[in-house]
């Protein structure tokens, strides 16, 4: 008998956390909406989080976005006039591929620039540490 109601008080408090957690579900005419609104939350950034994509964050800022992004679906939006619309009014950082422009040359550019100069640091200090023993010029002193 405690063994029932063990179970019983278990499968209820999974089924309070999973409603806890999930995503609020929208209204999608079919499959292919789904596909394509999962698709493009995917590719962009929460603002609040940084490091998840729209789609999985669940802060109450993305939920708003989402539900954002829906409404223009239904309004017969494209992908690109709907990223359009949030870069105009987050800035290039929203997306988790922002185009290649001046403003970004660093993003690009900044990561790789670093670890080349890491490495010929490297290759520097390694040549001046291996010089043949001959040109080293040998100080005067006691020979032990």
């Amino acid at each position: 008998m405690k063994r029932l109601l063990a179970l019983a008080l278990l499968a209820f408090a999974l089924t309070l956390s999973v409603n806890a957690f999930a995503i609020d579900p929208l209204p999608f005419q079919n499959t292919a909406q789904r596909d394509r609104f999962q698709h493009l939350t995917r590719e962009l950034r929460c603002m609040v989080c940084q490091d998840e994509s729209l789609l999985a964050s669940n802060a109450d800022f993305a939920k708003q976005l989402r539900r954002q992004i829906f409404d223009m679906m239904q309004q017969g939006k494209s992908d690109r006039e709907i990223k359009d619309w949030l870069v105009a009014r987050y800035s290039t950082f929203i997306l988790y591929d922002p185009p290649l422009a001046p403003a970004t040359l660093a993003l690009w550019f900044g990561t790789p620039a670093i670890a080349l100069a890491g490495v010929i640091v490297v290759i520097v200090l390694l040549r001046r540490r291996t010089r043949p023993a001959s040109t080293i010029a040998e100080e005067p002193g006691d020979d032990w």
